[in-house]
This record gives structure tokens, sequence and C-alpha cells, in this order.
């Protein structure tokens, strides 16, 4: 491969300490920006069939990058850019500017592609019986579909940053590009005239400000871990050619790739038949799960991030029971950690629907539905946590084949699942049976990979972690039936109160009761999973 001449300067390592707490601070601002943002679009857009058109549009570029991109990034392009660098700061940056121009070239002509077929992108995704609108999703793909190339290249420039030893500017690349949403969401809501359905008029100002807002937002993302890749000494250039390295890893590749597809099949089945429900039951069932999602983002993927290094090296000495042990930790840990979240969210779904999304252009009914999906999806935290645990442990074992096949078990049973609520429930509560069909399918997602894991390893302190995870559940319900307790009797002595006095009322309650009462409990139980907390605490008062 071609090399520019000028060397790159050394990769920075800061400290792991520092690193974390940069991305702690960075993923909490981004998750309050990013909630802030959804939050302003309901209030402008309503959950109905402007949302639904424009949750699916939005869709699109995300799922055309991860079926090109995501998976072989993640499996052969990253491993391969870690041992490039590992050879020498020059060779590290001739790879890394062959991957940007590869992977580059890829993204633009797919994105001309999924442009040119936008129409049919659409009616792949809401089908023939959708009662979103199908003109005005496909006005809005024309607009952010280009997204793809920017969301290609803000993973790529993501994974050479964390390479070269910078975690900050990628974990701080989205605050940005919610902050130009946000900032988008305000210019629409100022612009006189709305959005036309019948019929779509592409050259609408509103329409034109949203579709454009939202690609600026991700593009800034993109500008922001390009300009820091500049500012480490990097310097980029074109460098063509084919590297013979990939050949090594296009099985693993070919799994994670397939791994993919069937979740994105899996996602249109969902579109399809959330898409029959009543208007805005596809941005619903959007806000509902991405919501649901903030917990594992904050805590699981934090607990990942610190066992993976240890299941990995485990995996690769061969030293099984370590493996075993850090797996089933890892379990126990996900459902102290994320059961009582879990458990607040299925309570305070409702109040949590109403405080935030009931309004402007929302109504109560759309916010309380919207809650009640919230709540569902939250049952399917902890098995989610598991699950992904679970798949890591496979990974690390170099074994992309057993995770695309629990994958396909998942989405066999969601699917299925899915077109059974479409044939028994009323559209209104269409919704709340796909959300819950999701969150059915991880719960078999972690049986099915349990049950693999034990063939393939032999005894996994089932028994153990399974108490573990019991009395997380039990902490969490003796919280849950607490907090009940207590806003009953503040009911009773506050009286009838307004919608949102009392959604408000209802979210702080909850949040501090079960939150709390969940430890307390856990503490009674005597959850070992909890005592580096308690010696924590015992320290600081000495």
């Amino acid at each position: 491969m071609h090399v520019v001449e000028q060397a790159d300067t050394e990769v920075r390592r800061p400290s792991l300490a520092r690193a974390s707490a940069a991305m702690a601070v960075a993923t909490a601002t981004s998750r309050v920006s990013g909630l802030l943002a959804k939050v302003l679009l309901v209030a402008v857009l309503g959950l109905g069939v402007v949302n639904d058109s424009y949750t699916v549009a939005n869709t699109l570029p995300t799922v055309v990058n991860e079926l090109l991109l995501g998976g072989v990034l993640t499996s052969v392009a990253v491993p391969l850019l870690v041992k490039a660098q590992e050879r020498g700061a020059a060779e590290g940056a001739a790879y890394a500017r062959w991957m940007i121009t590869m992977g580059g070239t890829l993204l633009v002509v797919a994105t001309a592609i999924a442009v040119a077929c936008a129409g049919l992108l659409t009616a792949l995704y809401l089908g023939p019986d959708t009662r979103a609108n199908a003109e005005l999703t496909t006005a809005l793909a024309y607009l952010l579909l280009p997204g793809i190339v920017c969301y290609g290249m803000s993973a790529l420039l993501q994974a050479i940053l964390n390479v070269r030893g910078v975690f900050g500017t990628p974990a701080w690349a989205p605050v940005c590009n919610n902050l130009v949403v946000i900032g988008t969401v305000m210019v629409y809501a100022l612009v006189p005239g709305r959005i036309s359905i019948d019929p779509v008029r592409m050259g609408e100002p509103k329409l034109l400000v949203l579709g454009l807002g939202t690609l600026l937002g991700i593009t800034t993302q993109m500008v922001v871990m390009a300009i820091s890749l500049r500012r480490t000494g990097f310097r980029y250039g074109w460098n063509w050619g084919w590297d013979r390295r990939l050949s090594e890893f296009s099985g693993l590749a070919g799994w994670v790739v397939l791994y993919t597809l069937v979740s994105q099949l899996g996602m249109i089945v969902i579109i399809r038949v959330a898409g029959q429900g009543t208007p805005g039951s596809v941005s619903t069932f959007n806000y509902a799960w991405l919501l649901s999602q903030v917990p594992y983002g904050v805590l699981g993927v934090s607990l990942l991030t610190a066992l993976m290094p240890r299941i990995s090296r485990s995996a690769a000495n061969g030293e099984t029971r370590a493996f075993v042990d850090d797996v089933a930790l890892g379990t126990r840990m996900s459902s102290v950690l994320l059961m009582p979240v879990s458990a607040l969210l299925v309570l305070a779904g409702g109040p949590l629907g109403i405080a935030f999304f009931s309004l402007g252009a929302s109504d109560v009914s759309a916010a309380d539905r919207l809650g009640l999906a919230l709540g569902a999806a939250a049952v399917g935290v902890v098995p989610f946590a598991i699950t992904m645990l679970q798949l890591r442990a496979f990974y690390a074992m170099h074994d992309a084949r057993t995770p695309t096949w629990i994958n396909v078990i998942m989405v066999a049973v969601r699917s299925a699942l899915c077109y059974l609520v479409l044939a028994t429930l009323d559209p209104r509560d269409l919704v709340l049976g796909v959300t819950a069909a999701m969150s059915a399918s991880f719960v078999v997602g972690a049986v099915v990979g349990q049950i693999w894991l034990r063939v393939r390893l032999g005894p996994l302190r089932t028994r153990e972690t399974l108490a573990g995870v019991a009395r997380a559940a039990l902490a969490s319900a003796i919280a849950a039936a607490c907090s009940v307790a207590v806003l009953v009797g503040l009911g009773a002595l506050t009286g009838p109160l307004g919608t949102q006095a009392q959604a408000w009322l209802a979210l702080v309650v909850h949040t501090a009761v079960v939150l709390g009462a969940s430890f307390a409990a856990l503490v009674l139980l005597r959850a070992p999973e909890i005592r580096p907390v308690l010696d924590r605490l015992a320290r600081l008062r000495g």
C-alpha cells in the first residue's frame, strides 16, 4: 500500500481513568441532549403520520450503513487497524488512510444507489398496509439517505481515533449532532406553514428544514471527528488497493454481516406490523425502545467495557474457569444494575410519557401510550443486556456463527409474536404488543445463549447466576410495592391533581423510592454483587 511520506505524530496514550471520566461525562451529556431532542421532536411533530414518516426515513441511512460497514468494521477492520498501529505509527497511519479511502468510496457508491432506490426502500419497510405516508417517507428519505456517508465515516473515524488513544472527541461528537437537531426543531417551529401530506410537496420549507437539518446534524458529528483526527497529526491522503489480510477474516465478517442482515429483516417486520396500528405507532415504538436503551447505554455498556478485556484474555489463554466466572459475574451484575431501573420504567413509563411527551402537537393519550410502550420495552432491558454479554463471549472465542444463529432464533420468535399481536389486538394496542414482542425475544435469546454456552463450556455456575438474578428481581419488586404505597399515601394527602402535576409527582416518587428501596433491599438480602459498593462507602466514612 502507498504510504504518505510525512510521518504522523506519535499516538497519544491518555490515562485510563482520565479517558473513562471524559467518556462518562460525555455519555451522560449525550443522553440528556438526545432526550431533549426527542421531546422537542414530539412537541412539534406530534406522534402521528409525519413523525412516523420521519422516523422510518431517518432509520434508512443507518440500516444501509450497518449492512455495508457496521459488522465488517467491528469484526475485521478495527482488529487489523490495531495490529497495524502496533507495528508503528507510519504503518498505522497508512492503514487508516486506506480504510478512509476504500470505506469512503464504498459509502459514496452505496449512497448513490440508495438515493436512486429510495422509493423501493420505503416500500420495503412500510409494506402495502401501513397507515404511514409512503410519499412523505420517500421525500424525507431523499434528504436523509446521503447521511449514509456521514454515519459510515463517523464510525471509521471513531475507530481510528480510539486506536490512536483519543476517546473524548468521539464521545462528545454525538452531543454536537443532538444540538444541531435541537436547533433544527426550533427553526422548524418558527418557519410558517406545514408539511402537507396530500399531496406531498418536496420543496416545502418545513420539509426541507426537517430533512436537511437532520442531515446537517450527522454531518457535524463526522466533521468534528475529522478535525479531531487531523489535530492528532494525522495526514489525510488517498491510499488505494486491496489489503490481502482481509481475506483471513472473510469468514468471520460474513457471519457478522449475516447477523446484521437478520436483525434488519426483523426490524422490517416490526415497522410493517406497527405501521398497521393507529397513526404514530411506528414513532411511538421507536421512541419507547430508544428510551428503554438509555440505562443499558450508561450502565450496561460500562460493565461490558470493563469485563470484555478479562473475558477476551481468558478465552485467548484457554482459561475456561476464569472465562465462566467472568460471564457469570457479568450476568449477575447486569441484573443488579439494570433490574431496579427496569422496574422504575415499568412503573413510571406512563407518567414519564405524559410529563415529557404531552407538549405541543402531542396529546395526553398519545404520550400515555408512549409511556406504556416504554414500560413494555423496559421488561426486556435486563435480558437484552445478558444477551449482549453472551454474544460478546462467543465473539471472544472467535465464534461469530453461534451469535448469528441465536439472533435468527430471536428474530423468528419476535416476528411470529408480531404477527400474532397483529391478528389478535386492536390497532390502538398494536404498538404495545410489538414492543412486548421485542422484549420477549430477548428473554428467549438470554435463555438460548445460556444453554448454548453450557453445551460449549460445561457447567456455568447457573444456580449462582439464577440466585443473583432472583435477588435483583425480588429487591426490585419490593421497591416497586413500596413506591406504589407511598404514591397512594401522597394521593390521599394531596387529593386530585391535574394530569401534568400528577405525572410529575408519580415520576419523582417512583424514581426516588424504587432506586433507593432497591439498593436497601439488596443490602438486606446480602447480595454479594453490591459488596464492593458497601466497602467503598465504609472507606469513605472512615
